[in-house]
């Protein structure tokens, strides 16, 4: 599998449950107040391998950005490399 020009196809890392401060556990679709979300990048596209990204690299993106394909029964995700916020 292999991205195409500015696209980069992720795998979300797993967050699991939160505890709040009042003892509620909230699952990460629940967490509505996180606007990005943390991914590895599993396939660069040409144009972002030339801005530097590579393949595991972890980022955050916009949690609104890209799809989720499914390829061999797992969900990745293909975003735009403008909706890339942080590279770690």
């Amino acid at each position: 599998m292999k991205a195409i020009g500015r696209n980069l196809i992720i795998k979300k890392e797993k967050e699991g449950i939160t505890p709040t401060k009042g003892g509620l556990l909230l699952a990460e679709k629940q967490r509505e107040d996180i606007r990005y979300i943390k991914a590895s990048v599993v396939s660069p596209g040409e144009e972002a391998i030339n801005a530097g990204m590579k393949e595991g690299d972890l980022i955050y993106y916009d949690r609104h950005a890209g799809h989720i394909i499914e390829i061999n029964g797992d969900p990745y995700q293909v975003i735009k490399m403008q909706d890339i916020v942080v590279v770690l």
